[in-house]
């Protein structure tokens, strides 16, 4: 193996909780030079999903209150703010907020961003080249029998360890699509069951992530009508997420919230592989450039991202490399290699990466309940404990000085994305409450 470019700290190789600051974090201007997407190819992706509106408010009656754009409340927790304070003996300066992804209509979860933007991506552009739709149509067309019958023809792939194959699973089986889902040991079983009663197809593997992707890319080889996605390196799935920072600053402003010099913005992402916090720093660094600081959020027993840019490895890492096994009850998190697509485009844009073990996560879940009456997934608590971790570490105050944080610190906003949860069954959800009080 390439030397590492910096060696992997010893509570990282022991399951500790950890948290890291990025050495080569930098200035936007200098960090965007690394990725070949810009401002205009998020607008082009924001455009689609707006032509594809009057389509998804026609089909998905859930998203017709906000004429077909599929998007999730930002709310303000202050009851958990408090109670987490005391709990972990951290005052956060500043406001906590949730980012409810967990609520995002049609799959509920962060993956109905990236995950049906590819899929209409594809199916448009199907639809052009047969010359059966052109951008000025009302896209409400697609919603008959002779488009269900075109896209019948064709066929879409993923691996996923559940949340991502439900997006795709269900927005490509409504539109006509075939549609094969592989899915890691680690996927729920109401997952699978939920794709299959949609018509999915759906191929169980007694191994984890890395093999689901790998048996996905392979079946897509063997049939030129198969469209793979591809979460370790699609740029479509990327631009899907990074949609998100637009509506966000809408959000914000809506709220009377300014970002800027002296009133920074924190973002807490629950990172798997890296596709769904990528694109979202990357859209967010558009929008509010060297004010805004992004950190991922991984599980103690795979934190795939942390050791790709700490190592410089990327993709070439694997978590069993350290001797961590890979097993979380995080399902979204639980991916041994992160994209080296995200790593190395975003090398000088993230903040950070701290873990968490499931126990911390199953405890959040329950406060979080508790508090503010938001149920989330395991996986999807992962970002709550970022703002207390920033203050109540030794490497999270380095940062607030290092970058001349501290006066504007009691002005910030800390926001965590909740990454999934409202579609997990009640006696599931039960379960995992169930557990975070004992």
């Amino acid at each position: 193996m390439i030397k590492p470019k910096y060696p992997v700290p010893a509570p990282v190789i022991n399951r500790k909780e950890t948290f890291w600051t990025n050495p080569e974090y930098s200035c936007f201007e200098t960090a965007k030079d690394r990725i070949p997407l810009s401002a205009e190819d998020i607008k082009a992706a924001e455009d689609r999903l707006n032509r594809f509106a009057p389509y998804i408010a026609r089909v998905f009656p859930e998203t017709r209150k906000t004429d077909g754009i599929i998007e999730s409340p930002l709310k303000p927790v202050p009851d958990l703010q408090a109670r987490l304070a005391g709990e972990l003996n951290a005052r956060v300066q500043g406001r906590l907020l949730l980012k409810c992804d967990s609520h995002l209509a049609i799959s509920g979860s962060i993956k109905a961003r990236g995950g049906i933007y590819e899929v209409l991506k594809h199916a448009e552009t199907l639809a052009f080249q047969a010359g059966l739709l052109d951008p000025d149509d009302n896209y409400g067309k697609l919603d008959t029998n002779e488009f269900r019958q075109f896209f019948s023809g064709y066929s879409i792939a993923v691996g996923s360890t559940g949340n991502l194959g439900l997006s795709i699973g269900i927005m490509s089986a409504r539109l006509g699509f075939r549609v094969f889902v592989h899915m890691s040991a680690d996927a729920r079983q109401w997952k699978k069951e939920m794709l299959r009663k949609k018509g999915v197809q759906v191929i169980e593997y007694d191994s984890d992530y890395s093999r689901a992707v790998e048996e996905g890319r392979r079946q897509a080889e063997q049939d030129p009508g198969m469209h793979f996605i591809d979460d370790e390196n699609s740029t479509d799935l990327f631009l899907g997420y990074a949609v998100a920072a637009s509506r966000l600053k809408q959000q914000l402003d809506g709220m009377s919230i300014t970002v800027d010099k002296d009133h920074p913005l924190f973002v807490y992402l629950p990172c798997g592989v890296g596709g769904g916090p990528g694109g979202i720093t990357f859209g967010l660094k558009q929008v509010f450039k060297d004010n805004v600081h992004c950190f991922f959020a991984e599980p103690t027993a795979s934190p795939c991202m942390l050791l790709g840019l700490m190592t410089g490895l990327h993709e070439r890492i694997n978590v069993r490399d350290i001797g961590l096994d890979n097993i979380t009850d995080a399902d979204g998190l639980a991916v041994p290699s992160p994209s080296g697509f995200v790593g190395r485009s975003l090398q000088g844009m993230i903040s950070g990466v701290y873990t968490v073990s499931d126990a911390r996560l199953y405890r959040l879940l329950r406060l979080t309940a508790d508090t503010e009456n938001i149920r989330l997934e395991p996986s999807a608590l992962a970002g709550v404990p970022g703002a207390f971790d920033l203050f109540r570490t030794e490497q999270g105050r380095a940062y607030i000085e290092q970058h001349g944080l501290a006066p504007v610190m009691a002005n910030a906003v800390h926001i965590a994305w909740a990454t999934g949860g409202s579609m997990v069954p009640a006696d599931v959800m039960d379960a995992y409450y169930a557990k975070g009080k004992s």
